[in-house]
């Protein structure tokens, strides 16, 4: 038998501060824990240990703060700097997810005797009888519901992980626990920006962070005809409108690049849609390996709609086929697969 023993990864907001009280609520024995991750940003900071560390004093449960600003470099801020530097659009919350989430927390989880890990995701867990295993799914609040991000956790890690605030509707439901147990955080912001560039600038971090310079080139169409100038690929990504600087009859926008070339492509918006991608770096949940083609949905970015389409597998690569054209669809971000409400698992758009 389990044991009731979890460590809850701590941000210092609402909503692993409320999952610390739920849990706790629920019987566990609960141990906080907050990552050290990048000096400066937003989950990185001394109001943010403060906070975590004052919830736990507040509530009765330990806190431990780890550094792990190597390890953050290692996973997440250089496979930033990689994908731009390769005209991809990351989304570092998932490596930060499979990297220091589930894979250092949990080592430390392990460490300190705990059977569980626990975050304050909007997601949810459980044993499915259909499918013989443990499952990861959509949270109830579709409006926040972060799955999407979780797609990459060890399968086998599925079963240990708890999401205290999977069956709430609404922030202000968490917010009104907060407010009820007397928690300092219970009015604090959401975080919305990448956590390592509180300001929103990433250009400007790439800049100081990493090898990217501004560098001229030229802005041609699908003719390869010169509409414009460019200062950097990675000032680009797939769909952009805004900031091309380049006067036309009908809006243009970013198509793909030709690095080779240092160009970046822009066309009209039907010029966007696609109906094939591939996808690569798979992590399944719900099955073992993708024996013949299946009908799924698909989430092309965190804040994209569902998508019916048809996947196959292709050795390390899957086929995604889907039944109406998709806008915009961007390499270096993730395409998740989901079975009714479960995420049957995901990879990167290579296209």
């Amino acid at each position: 038998m389990k044991n009731k023993k979890v460590l809850l990864g701590m941000s210092g907001g609402v909503d692993s501060s409320v999952s610390a009280l739920l849990l706790k609520e629920q019987g566990y024995e609960v141990i906080g824990a907050t990552l050290e991750l990048f000096a400066g940003s937003s989950c990185c900071n001394k109001n943010t240990y403060l906070d975590a560390k004052n919830v736990c004093r507040q509530i009765g449960i330990p806190h431990f703060t780890y550094d792990c600003k190597e390890l953050f470099q290692k996973h997440v801020i250089d496979d930033f700097i990689h994908c731009y530097s390769n005209c991809q659009t990351p989304n570092p919350c998932i490596e930060c997810n499979r990297f220091m989430k589930f894979g250092f927390l949990w080592e430390k989880a392990k460490e300190l005797g705990c059977d569980f890990l626990a975050t304050g995701h909007y997601a949810k867990t459980e044993y499915s009888e259909k499918c013989g295993r443990w499952v990861l799914k959509k949270s109830n609040n579709s409006a926040k519901d972060q799955s999407y991000v979780l797609w990459n956790m060890p399968q086998d890690l599925v079963e240990h992980i708890l999401f205290p605030l999977a069956d709430f509707q609404t922030k202000d439901e968490i917010r009104q626990i907060a407010q009820k147990h007397n928690l300092k955080v219970a009015n604090k912001p959401d975080s919305e920006d990448i956590c390592f560039i509180p300001d929103g600038d990433y250009k400007k971090f790439l800049e100081t962070n990493s090898h990217l310079k501004p560098k001229s080139g030229n802005i041609v169409n699908a003719k390869g005809e010169i509409l414009g100038k460019h200062n950097g690929l990675y000032y680009y990504t797939v769909g952009q409108r805004k900031g091309l600087g380049i006067s036309n009859p009908v809006p243009l926008f970013v198509l793909g690049f030709h690095p080779e070339k240092n160009e970046v492509v822009v066309g009209e918006e039907k010029e966007l849609y696609e109906s094939e991608i591939t996808v690569s770096g798979i992590n399944l949940l719900l099955i073992d390996k993708i024996e013949k083609e299946m009908k799924v949905q698909v989430k092309t970015r965190y804040s994209s709609k569902m998508a019916n389409a048809k996947i196959s597998q292709n050795g390390d690569n899957i086929k995604v086929i889907f039944d109406e054209p998709q806008r915009a669809i961007t390499p270096g971000q993730s395409a998740v697969f989901y079975i009714e409400d479960m995420v049957l698992g995901g990879g990167k758009i290579v296209k």
